[in-house]
């Protein structure tokens, strides 16, 4: 299926594990969230070696260096062997807040929050987020 030039950009977003499925991986580049070289592409671009790939996962941007394109999928300690990540500390920082915020639990049974509780919420998570 591969030919010289490459394989298809799914596909190997597929193999390296950025994406669960190719079928998603085919949507987020039909969506414009996976760029290469400043174009958004379709699932049918092929890819080449040492070409970067920003994909875009809100609320993180995440770039990689394609070290070797392949077309099989591989385990995840494998992966490193393919792609580099060069993802910044600024963008990695992101997720981590989304991950700090988190949900705020409630009491079983005391239902959804009153228009007074929630500007209380509000108010929190603001403040959190300063």
């Amino acid at each position: 299926m591969s030919d010289k030039n490459g394989i298809r950009i799914d596909k190997f977003l597929w193999s390296v594990r950025i994406y669960k499925t190719r079928s998603i991986a085919s949507d987020e580049c039909r969506k414009g969230r996976i760029i290469i070289n400043d174009i958004q592409v379709k699932p049918s671009r092929t890819v080449l070696k040492n070409e970067i790939i920003t994909v875009k996962k809100p609320p993180v941007i995440y770039s990689y260096r394609i070290i070797e394109p392949i077309e099989n999928r591989v385990s995840a300690k494998l992966v490193e062997n393919f792609i580099e990540d060069l993802t910044t500390d600024e963008e990695k920082v992101k997720l981590d807040i989304r991950q700090t915020v988190g949900t705020i639990f409630r009491d079983k049974g005391t239902g959804r929050p009153t228009k007074k509780e929630r500007r209380l919420i509000d108010r929190i998570k603001d403040d959190m987020n300063d």
